[in-house]
């Protein structure tokens, strides 16, 4: 969920926990440089005028495409073998010990597990276990806004004062701010108080609203609207918004508004306990253990609830690659006009619009959280969706901050598991996803 490292020890690993925004997501600039700042400050807030921000080029096409019957049958065999051979080279590089991978192109639907779910109980993985999916969660906040917006319910250039006055200087914040991350909020992952209480209390229970409170007393980085800062405060404030305005919990209105007329079984917000469905993998972490040690540790039981709307989500390959298409098209979640408007918000060809980011036509989000990480992406060119859930958040490769461990390939570009394996497989469907390196 946070993009940001922080020097030293446990607080460099907390970074980490809380990226989303992470080598595979876009940042709000349009030169994607990967420095995780827009070079002007209309990055984020492109009109809907702008078709797309140039990243999705006919969003009209998009928006109103039928996905063929031969769609949910089986990838063709040729093509299948093309994805595993990827997926396999794109693990042997990734520091995880396993995968569940799903591609679904308008021929058909490959879905695969390779490796171990746990290895130090032997045990594979499976392509049914459940897996958190990290900021993926965001999209899903996002697209329930947006729902509200296309009601009638609210507007994107609402000040956020309107509806919690006790928010500091909420008047200059807009809705729209929050979602593209430009509203100056600073994210309560950078406190170093809440980084500690994570690591030595994992199984901690957390409130969403004392979380707001720990990011609304952190100085602002910049004015609201001025620059992107990607901030987990922000879209803590959408879901406590969203709730406000359907009368029902956070996790109901997903439910109700989502998962349900998607017949998405597998995906859920954890209970208080945070604990994973079964079957499930084990997720291994470099974070939270002292500088300098590269022995994981198992975070599977550590409670996500400091991610809430931000981030604690837990889904299926099966689901995420139904959600995936419709997050990328709108279909069953929102009106063409509305979707336009998200589309809209890219502000390039490559960049973070309304809680989603976009990549040469990819059009989607990454996720993480300690033990885990995740990449759900639509091609928006070719009407192909990938999702990938790996059972590690370490990343690999010529990484300069970022924790690595003993045998990572440094002559490859810093990059988050899930991440390359979605590289290797974009590249084997022809239309190659290029991620901005990690650090």
């Amino acid at each position: 969920m946070e993009r940001r490292w922080v020097a030293g020890g446990v607080a460099v690993a907390l970074a980490l926990a809380l990226g989303g925004c992470s080598s595979a997501q876009p940042t709000a600039s349009a030169s994607g440089t990967g420095s995780g700042a827009p070079p002007s400050s209309t990055a984020g807030t492109a009109s809907a005028s702008a078709g797309g921000g140039a990243c999705v080029a006919d969003p009209h096409a998009v928006a109103t495409r039928t996905l063929p019957a031969a769609a949910t049958g089986p990838m063709p065999s040729a093509t299948a073998e093309a994805l595993e051979k990827a997926a396999r080279e794109g693990l042997a590089n990734a520091s995880a010990e396993g995968a569940i991978m799903a591609v679904r192109t308008p021929q058909g639907t490959w879905t695969k597990a390779l490796g171990l779910a746990d290895k130090a109980t032997d045990t594979p993985m499976t392509d049914t276990m459940y897996s958190r999916v990290g900021s993926v969660t965001k999209t899903f906040t996002g697209t329930l806004i947006l729902q509200l917006v296309q009601q009638g319910k609210l507007s994107l250039e609402d000040p956020i004062g309107k509806y919690f006055p006790s928010i500091p200087r909420g008047n200059d914040v807009t809705v729209r701010m929050l979602l593209d991350m430009t509203s100056g909020i600073a994210s309560y992952s950078l406190d170093e108080s809440f980084q500690h209480e994570i690591f030595t209390n994992p199984s901690k229970q957390w409130n969403p609203d004392d979380l707001i409170a720990i990011g609304l007393a952190l100085p602002r980085p910049f004015e609201p609207g001025a620059k992107f800062d990607y901030s987990n405060t922000n879209t803590l404030i959408l879901g406590r918004l969203i709730e406000k305005l359907t009368d029902m919990s956070y996790a109901e209105a997903l439910t109700r508004r989502i998962a349900d007329p998607l017949h998405l079984t597998g995906t859920s917000m954890p209970g208080p306990d945070g604990a994973l469905p079964s079957p499930h993998p084990t997720g291994l972490t470099l974070q939270g253990l002292p500088e300098g040690q590269r022995t994981p540790q198992d975070a599977t039981a550590w409670n996500p609830s400091w991610g809430w709307s931000a981030g604690a989500l837990t889904s299926t390959a099966a689901d995420l690659l139904v959600y995936g298409r419709a997050l990328g098209t709108g279909q069953g979640l929102l009106d063409e006009k509305t979707q336009a408007l998200r589309y809209a918000s890219i502000p390039g060809p490559a960049g973070y619009g309304l809680a989603v980011g976009c990549i040469d036509g990819w059009f989607g989000h990454t996720g993480e959280i300690p033990g885990f990480n995740a990449a759900l992406y639509y091609d928006t060119r070719s009407d192909t969706t990938v999702a990938i859930m790996v059972n590690s958040d370490i990343p690999s490769g010529d990484c300069t901050q970022s924790p690595t461990l003993p045998d990572n390939p440094k002559q490859l570009p810093c990059v988050d598991p899930a991440g390359r394996i979605l590289v290797s497989l974009s590249a084997a469907l022809g239309h190659e996803f290029k991620p901005n390196p990690k650090s």
